[in-house]
């Protein structure tokens, strides 16, 4: 792959799709798609005086590590491109600190790497690589949820419903991005009843990663995504009646079927 000048540019030389209007005056909080903004939702202050700058800054950038979490998962920001803080800045609407902020961070997570004097290239991630997570998760979460399976009320697992509902609604929709996210928070409630925060933390990490695209690999196909989300829900059918192997299996096959 030649990349030349691809600062801030997608391969067709596009800027990556804007998540607000860049034209719009920066007012503190990045334009985050679905999101309210921090002064929609903080009510009048009772002296009138501003929030503390260091929340407000975490918030902006809390927002910016979001919204671009949701682009490397979509694919807007393709693997093997270079980034300049200040381009995706000026789409977002923030200055460039939260933006080099949030990049490294997201560089601390394996997604991007730093280029001296350019900005952040998307990681370029091989087949293997995403087996080799596949396998850790397996060997992290297949024990902790047939433990579950052993010791968990049904009436629990029925709480979680809504949640295998929500990966399929966004399933059905072909929305990626917010499968992405309804998908980590099946998983994380399910291994949440564990009550171990360090294996939470874990997991989640490894699920996010096994979650970013592959170099050169066609998009997660609609299909694709039906069929992980219906997996969600017979994961719970087999958790309830405490079928050991059946969870064994699915649990097996979901992360490997993420590969696809």
């Amino acid at each position: 792959m030649e990349h030349g000048d691809t600062r801030g540019r997608t391969t067709d030389g596009s800027a990556p799709a804007p998540h607000g209007d860049p034209a719009a005056p920066y007012d503190g909080a990045a334009r985050v798609p679905g999101q309210t903004r921090a002064h929609d939702v903080r009510g009048e202050h009772t002296h009138g005086e501003p929030a503390p700058r260091t929340v407000r800054r975490h918030s902006v950038r809390g927002q910016v590590l979001q919204a671009l979490r949701t682009a490397l998962v979509g694919g807007e920001l393709r693997p093997g491109e270079v980034y300049s803080a200040p381009v995706l800045a000026e789409r977002f609407g923030v200055s460039a600190t939260p933006v080099r902020e949030a990049m490294q961070q997201l560089a601390t997570e394996g997604a991007v790497e730093v280029v001296l004097n350019r900005g952040f290239r998307v990681i370029e991630r091989t087949p293997r690589e995403l087996a080799e997570l596949a396998e850790v998760r397996a060997l992290i979460e297949v024990p902790v949820m047939l433990r579950l399976a052993r010791t968990v009320p049904a009436a629990r697992w029925a709480e979680l419903r809504p949640l295998a509902e929500a990966t399929a609604t966004a399933a059905a929709r072909g929305d990626r991005a917010h499968y992405a996210e309804a998908d980590r928070a099946f998983h994380r409630a399910v291994l949440s009843l564990a009550g171990n925060e360090q294996l939470l933390h874990i997991a989640d990490d490894l699920h996010r990663r096994s979650q970013w695209p592959l170099v050169s690999a066609p998009a997660t196909s609609h299909g694709r995504l039906v069929a992980d989300a219906a997996e969600h829900t017979a994961l719970l059918d087999a958790l309830v009646a405490q079928d050991l192997p059946v969870v064994s299996s699915l649990v097996r096959e979901h992360f490997t079927g993420a590969q696809d």
